[in-house]
């Protein structure tokens, strides 16, 4: 009985880290961390540390989405015989 409470543990913890933040949730963290950092809200550098935040979130979101999209080989097959031909951009 032991190893299925376990395993029930270990799967409601994978369940719960695939889900991601809110929108509400994301940008309580993003003021949090601005207001760590010293900006005071309604300023123009908290909201400058707002945008910074989003963009670093948006570049790194992009980065991982090529990452993933183009980083595998091209197999290509032939009647005679195959080969990896690896795409380079």
């Amino acid at each position: 009985m032991r190893p299925l409470a376990g395993l029930t543990v270990l799967l409601t913890l994978f369940i719960t880290g695939c889900v991601s933040m809110t929108p509400e949730e994301r940008r309580a963290l993003d003021n949090q961390t601005c207001s760590s950092y010293g900006f005071r809200r309604g300023t123009d550098a908290f909201a400058n540390c707002l945008l910074n935040l989003d963009l670093d979130r948006r570049a790194a979101s992009r980065a991982q989405f090529e990452q993933m999209q183009f980083n595998t080989p091209l197999i290509i097959y032939d009647n005679r015989y195959r080969y990896y031909r690896h795409r380079r951009w």
